[in-house]
């Protein structure tokens, strides 16, 4: 287990029954850098991967 996991673990306990808006989530994301510069490059890579997640079963679908 990485060390976060414990995390992850306690944001689905928490708030796992919410519905949430990947507008929503965008605007946490930014706060969150706001408040905290050094993670802007994980959060960055973390959108990133989530904005992309399709991408190869759309390259799989074109073939």
């Amino acid at each position: 287990m990485y060390f976060t996991d414990r995390g992850i673990e306690e944001l689905e306990k928490r708030r796992g029954e919410e519905e949430i808006t990947f507008e929503w989530l965008a605007e946490q994301l930014r706060t969150f850098v706001d408040l905290n510069p050094d993670f802007e490059v994980p959060v960055e890579r973390l959108a990133t991967w989530l904005a992309r997640l399709d991408d190869e079963d759309d390259e799989d679908d074109e073939e």
